[in-house]
């Protein structure tokens, strides 16, 4: 007993050995900081939701923020602060939503089930455009405005990176983290940069 007892010690042990942070610095190929692409490790989503509120705001006339990442199954909250009325939409394929005409201070929410990227526009002014990466995955973040995202406490493994202007298939590319936790370095060209 006192063996398997120190065997699942060891185990355990080793297992939160092998978890440490990955910062991932994104780039284009002229070294400028890509930011609003999301970084993220393959992991399991827990049985149950964490009770955290996502919010995708609408203020001066855009979304805020233009990037956003959930784990499958959450409910993002599109609240107006502007002083106009907004429609907003998705014509994403699983993800499909319309939140008709809605003014200052009225909130709307909705759940994505499904796994993916959606596109969000408002019916009324073309001009705003945002992006959902619904991921399977709690090892998810976005990078800030200098190109840098840290998944904390994690294990190794291929990282994903997706913009939603990368020139890339599925504008996304899959590389391998490096071994001894040193900052992976990532070019990725975009277009219509924001």
């Amino acid at each position: 007993m006192m063996r398997l007892l120190s065997l699942l010690a060891a185990l355990l042990v080793s297992g939160q050995a092998a978890a440490e942070d990955v910062t991932v610095r994104v780039t284009t190929p002229a070294g400028e900081p890509v930011a609003h692409a999301v970084v993220s490790l393959p992991g399991a989503l827990p049985a149950s939701p964490a009770d955290v509120v996502h919010e995708m705001a609408q203020e001066d006339l855009r979304f805020d923020p233009f990037v956003l990442v959930v784990p499958q199954g959450a409910e993002v909250v599109f609240p107006n602060r502007d002083r106009v009325r907004h429609h907003v939409y998705s014509f994403a394929r699983d993800n499909a939503f319309e939140l008709e005409l809605y003014g200052r201070e009225q909130e709307r929410s909705v759940v994505f089930d499904a796994q993916g990227n959606v596109p969000i526009g408002c019916n009324i002014h073309d001009n705003m455009i945002a992006y959902i990466r619904v991921v399977d995955t709690p090892h998810a973040v976005v990078t800030n405005a200098d190109g840098v995202a840290v998944l904390e406490g994690v294990a190794a493994g291929p990282v994903t990176v997706w913009h939603p202007y990368a020139n890339a298939e599925n504008n996304r590319l899959v590389l391998d983290a490096p071994a001894d936790g040193s900052t992976l370095d990532v070019t990725l060209d975009v277009h219509g940069r924001r």
